[in-house]
């Protein structure tokens, strides 16, 4: 924009006839949020997420992988891009309570998003654990998860910490289609 204030408010004016067009306003587009605006206030106390999820389709569930006891899935709440869950089918509450098939299976799982997401989002290193009860913060602390969050030298910025808020620069659905591409065919744990 120049310098001077009548050139700068004649740009604006004439951005405010063109959509999309930028002006003084920053907008952080989040249109995946719009499935929880539309559910209501409460949807997941209604329902398990993840016993719900391998009902659908992989796309609608965002599921990236289904394993024989476990499955991957993108996070609707995303700390990151290519933020996943690692999920049993059985819903179980505590790590303790697994299998000891599923804690493989679980682990295997982990292992291959940790290399799928290095070579489709070229990640610096991860975030990986499970929040264990709702004390601990586990959003939905009835069905075991493991986090799986990939993470950038770059990634902080100011927005988590004064606007409580996150970039993200990927639509879901995009997102979760580059990891099921680049997933391995037939993957080792099975």
């Amino acid at each position: 924009m120049p310098d001077t204030p009548e050139a700068g408010d004649a740009e604006l004016l004439a951005a405010a006839e063109l959509p999309g067009v930028p002006d003084q306003f920053q907008r952080l587009w989040t249109p995946h949020r719009m499935a929880y605006i539309q559910a209501g206030p409460e949807p997941l106390r209604e329902v398990c997420p993840f016993c719900e999820a391998p009902g659908k389709s992989d796309e609608d569930a965002l599921i990236v992988v289904r394993g024989v006891t476990s499955y991957a899935l993108l996070n609707l709440f995303p700390y990151n891009s290519g933020h996943l869950l690692v999920c049993p089918y059985r819903h179980i509450g505590m790590y303790d309570e697994a299998t000891p098939e599923e804690v493989a299976e679980i682990g295997a799982l982990t292992q291959t998003a940790m290399q799928v997401l290095r070579e489709v989002s070229r990640c610096d290193g991860f975030n990986i654990g499970m929040n264990q009860g709702q004390v601990a913060g586990a959003g939905v602390a009835a069905h075991l998860h493991q986090h799986i969050v990939p993470r950038w030298a770059t990634d902080a910025n100011f927005f988590p910490i004064i606007a409580r808020t996150k970039a993200l620069p990927q639509l879901l659905g995009e997102v979760r289609q580059a990891i099921a591409d680049a997933w391995p065919a037939a993957p080792a744990h099975l």
